[in-house]
């Protein structure tokens, strides 16, 4: 996590950022994570097409609740590799930023904006 403080991350070429795919995706379900070791919400994202529905885990508890997650759409890296964390099987990383007491917020794409689940970042 860096702050508007910390210095720039080293340089990296264009091919080194596109090999992250970050896809649009809905949430479409979230549950409580009381085994995390860390407050956690599971979370179920589409993003349509061949990607279909992902699980993944988000340290997300200080500015949402599982009842307002549903219908939000985010922004995931969707080709690292699974980790299982705890009972939940993590396929997706979803992205935020930090406030600034290091609590992550979901980067989002409007609900009205037009565009489609599995959209990449270009």
């Amino acid at each position: 996590m860096r702050s508007p403080d910390d210095p720039t991350a080293d340089t990296i070429s264009p091919d080194d950022f596109f090999a992250a795919d970050i896809r649009l995706g809905t949430i479409t379900r979230a549950e409580p994570f009381p085994e995390a070791r860390k407050p956690a919400i599971k979370l179920w994202i589409d993003f349509g097409g061949t990607l279909g529905e992902k699980r993944s885990s988000a340290q997300i508890t200080a500015h949402y609740t599982v009842e307002d997650l549903p219908g939000r759409r985010v922004l995931a890296v969707v080709n690292f590799p699974p980790r299982q964390i705890g009972p939940v099987r993590s396929e997706v990383l979803v992205l935020g930023v930090t406030d600034r007491d290091g609590q992550v917020v979901l980067l989002e794409v409007p609900a009205h904006a037009d565009v489609a689940n599995g959209a990449g970042v270009s």
